[in-house]
């Protein structure tokens, strides 16, 4: 394992940690594509999610395109319901996560099922983004076993059981 798998392992263990009823990074999204995914969402709101198409309606998504920064769920305006429906599914409360550099844009969501998250554990989210952001942010740099494990790890964190 290289130096930048075990800082982003390391980091990603860092954001369970804190964010205890799951997350999904898309890091360097292009178009509409990130070029790494990590999900540790309930299975039951990623296909509910997806069968139902909310990416096209999802509050987090929006206004992560035209914001940098952090917001709480509580205060995004979301005309869907995709906000109601992901508290059915156990995602009561959470933030989303935007941060821009270099024609590249990351975006994040961290949930939890107890209690908003608080400025100082925004803050430190918001710091182990960035710091996945930028390791991450050159794949020409990054060694092609890097990008390998890093597209396995993805897979292994996403899809715990395949």
């Amino acid at each position: 394992m290289s130096s930048s798998q075990f800082e982003i392992s390391k980091t990603l263990g860092e954001l369970n940690d804190l964010a205890p009823a799951g997350y999904a990074l898309g890091f360097h999204v292009e178009y509409t594509t990130p070029k790494f995914v990590f999900q540790t969402y309930p299975k039951a709101w990623l296909d509910y999610y997806s069968s139902n198409g909310l990416i096209m309606r999802d509050p987090m998504v929006a206004w992560a395109f035209e914001s940098e920064g952090a917001m709480r769920w509580s205060n995004l305006d979301d005309p869907a319901g995709v906000m109601v429906k992901a508290a059915e599914h156990g995602l009561k409360y959470g933030i989303v996560i935007s941060i821009a550099s270099n024609d590249s844009r990351t975006i994040c969501g961290f949930a939890s099922d107890e209690r908003e998250f608080t400025d100082e554990e925004i803050a430190t989210i918001m710091a182990l983004v960035s710091k996945i952001h930028d390791v991450t942010a050159d794949t020409a740099k990054l060694d092609a076993e890097t990008v390998e494990q890093l597209k396995k790890m993805s897979i292994m964190v996403t899809h715990p059981r395949s």
